[in-house]
């Protein structure tokens, strides 16, 4: 009967059994936390750098795109200025007689 242990030390040795079971897994959690973590950091940092990636390609798209405009702009611009010049050209002498004629007459 020496060998037998009392309920109360039986009791003991199953809370102490149980507490390295939590202490155990409480650990496993913390580890499985831990590396959730730094897969959470992985996949923002990634994602920041994916981000970062199609802004850079998506202001250069727009660059270029902004410099081809302003280039037909220009193109525009200098054919309107041509025609203009070309149209005053051919009305030049029809403009000056009829200013001549309006300063003579008055």
């Amino acid at each position: 009967m020496v060998d037998e242990k009392t309920l109360l030390q039986q009791i003991r040795d199953k809370e102490q059994q149980v507490s390295r079971m939590i202490e155990t897994v409480k650990e496993e959690t913390d580890t499985v936390i831990t590396a959730a973590k730094s897969e959470a950091e992985r996949i923002i940092q990634d994602a920041e750098k994916s981000g970062r990636s199609a802004a850079e390609e998506l202001l250069r798209v727009e660059n270029t795109n902004s410099q081809k405009q302003a280039e037909e702009v220009k193109k525009t611009f200098a054919a309107e200025v041509e025609s203009a010049k070309t149209r005053g050209e051919k009305n030049l002498n029809s403009a000056a007689d009829t200013i001549v004629n309006y300063v003579t007459l008055s």
